[in-house]
């Protein structure tokens, strides 16, 4: 009748904890009670059938610690979990699956264990060694032992489904507080910030981190960092090809790893850096195509992660992903703001301002022909250079206005801008000599120059072999020339096949009312010659 009685006062206790360690160990105290065992233990079993995590009483933390590293499933604990029945043994040591006790275990002899059920799965084993007063343990303690396991799973179960609808509450919290920073146009770093923070809170992880590409480079960079090591990690760039992130962008599949440190597909610089052991790596995906990864990651030796760790990152992924797209478009639709503005300026300036100054320049230069007084004509002249001064000064600021190359900068800036950006991408030495004020007469049709200069530059990178080239602009007389030359292995111009690129430019220069030289020959480089009329007087 005690016994019972303790069964019933000990289902009262389990049922009424919902904290699912607390459950663990009352019931391990109980167990140890009811049957009157000296130690007790229980294995919470991983997702590969081995234990994932073990609770032992009867034994002090400097036994514990003397003990060295918890089991892990072999001998009679691995028998138990395989057979998945309870198991009763007088002699621990006798029995043939027995592989023994490591330094420093405390002696133990009689053995009884029972598998712990919750929703028809073995959530671990409870095992009780050492009965108190008696060689071994009985058929009483083995029915009382099974009870307590099966009370014991009902109240995991009750536990878990407490922490599943705790876990949902905070994930909505968490969603609604990442959509809010991102719709109420925070800056995208702080959207990616809470993200990792959050979910790396949500999966109780050690790390968590956003990782995306660095723009014209085959390397990611660890935009944000939450967590342990976080201010190390932020901004430490990484190779996509040698890296898992960098494998989880290519297939778009979510990876989890028992320990990164040992794994070769990492880049183990990163991992050092942040001591890192479990990890998961989801993809950031946009459009159907992955290009950067979330990881959450705990320091070596913590907890494996689940399934369900899994599934709740590459939510908290599609939102980072979410959130960088956000930012993309809020940065694009202000450019689109600025640049329409600028397009209205520009027509105004076009259609009204020079419009009026060059009707006063037609009206001045007719009363310089009308005036006898040569002193007076030179005066209205002098005028006349002036406003056209003034309106080829204006027409740069329109074409400054606009999109493209030449937005922000005039027409020398952009054939400099271009110069660098070429020598940048194909590493041929480029100079660029431009006549500012040629630059300045030409800028009505910088937009046509700036293209015939980008076609040129591309066949020198695409056929030339150059180690050096040169972009020029100066008058000659009343024309302005554009040179492009280089060093390379030239060709025989005579019986060259003409390509697209040649007929491009011959079309562009024919439509200026401008002439085309092309002069080469084999081994003496090749240059590209552009003539184009300068405008005289108001226009």
């Amino acid at each position: 009748m005690q016994r019972r009685d303790k069964l019933i006062e000990a289902g009262l206790v389990l049922s009424s904890e919902l904290s699912l360690p607390a459950i663990l160990r009352r019931l391990v105290e109980l167990a140890m009670e009811i049957t009157n065992a000296r130690y007790g233990a229980l294995g919470v079993l991983g997702p590969h059938g081995t234990l994932e995590e073990f609770i032992a009483l009867g034994i002090s933390d400097e036994e514990r610690r003397a003990i060295g590293d918890p089991p892990v499933g072999h001998g009679l604990l691995g028998l138990l979990i395989t057979e998945g029945r309870p198991i009763r043994v007088s002699s621990i040591s006798s029995h043939p699956k027995s592989v023994g006790f490591p330094p420093h275990h405390p002696h133990m002899t009689s053995l009884l264990g029972a598998p712990v059920r919750s929703r028809d799965r073995v959530f671990g084993n409870i095992y009780l060694t050492d009965k108190i007063g008696a060689d071994a343990f009985t058929d009483e303690d083995e029915d009382a032992l099974l009870v307590l396991a099966a009370q014991a799973g009902v109240a995991i179960e009750n536990a878990r489904l407490y922490e599943e609808a705790r876990r949902r509450e905070r994930w909505l919290d968490a969603a609604r507080e990442i959509t809010t920073a991102i719709l109420s146009r925070s800056e995208p770093d702080e959207g990616l910030g809470l993200i990792a923070r959050r979910a790396r809170e949500l999966v109780e992880a050690d790390i968590a981190t956003v990782s995306i590409p660095v723009p014209g480079t085959h390397e990611l960079i660890v935009k944000v960092a939450d967590g342990a090591f976080a201010e190390e990690l932020v901004g430490k760039t990484f190779p996509i090809e040698g890296s898992i992130s960098g494998e989880v962008v290519q297939t778009g599949a979510a990876v989890v790893v028992a320990n990164i440190a040992n794994d070769p597909r990492a880049y183990q610089p990163i991992v050092r850096l942040g001591n890192m052991g479990p990890a998961v790596l989801v993809p950031l995906s946009s459009h159907g195509r992955a290009f950067g990864t979330l990881l959450a990651a705990n320091l070596r030796g913590g907890r494996a992660f689940a399934d369900e760790d899994v599934h709740l990152l590459q939510t908290f992924a599609d939102q980072a992903a979410l959130a960088l797209e956000y930012g993309r478009a809020q940065l694009e639709h202000q450019r689109l703001l600025v640049l329409e503005d600028r397009e209205r300026i520009a027509k105004e300036l076009h259609d009204g301002v020079i419009q009026s100054l060059f009707a006063v320049g037609m009206g001045l230069q007719g009363a310089a022909l009308a005036s006898d007084d040569e002193e007076l004509s030179k005066r209205i002249e002098g005028a006349v250079a002036e406003l056209d001064r003034v309106i080829r000064d204006l027409r740069n600021y329109i074409f400054g206005l606009r999109p493209g190359i030449l937005a922000d900068r005039q027409l020398d800036q952009a054939l400099r801008r271009m110069g660098e950006e070429f020598q940048q991408r194909s590493g041929v030495v480029t100079v660029v000599d431009i006549d500012s004020e040629v630059a300045a007469e030409l800028a009505s049709r910088a937009a046509d120059l700036v293209q015939l200069a980008r076609e040129s530059l591309s066949n020198v990178g695409r056929h030339a072999e150059a180690s050096t080239c040169r972009v020029t602009l100066y008058r000659n007389g009343d024309s302005a020339v554009m040179e492009i030359d280089d060093d390379g292995k030239g060709f025989d111009v005579a019986s060259a096949r003409r390509g697209d690129g040649l007929t491009n430019l011959e079309s562009r220069v024919e439509a200026l009312g401008g002439a085309l030289s092309i002069e080469s020959a084999p081994s003496q480089g090749t240059t590209v010659r552009i003539s184009l009329p300068l405008q005289s007087g108001i226009a």
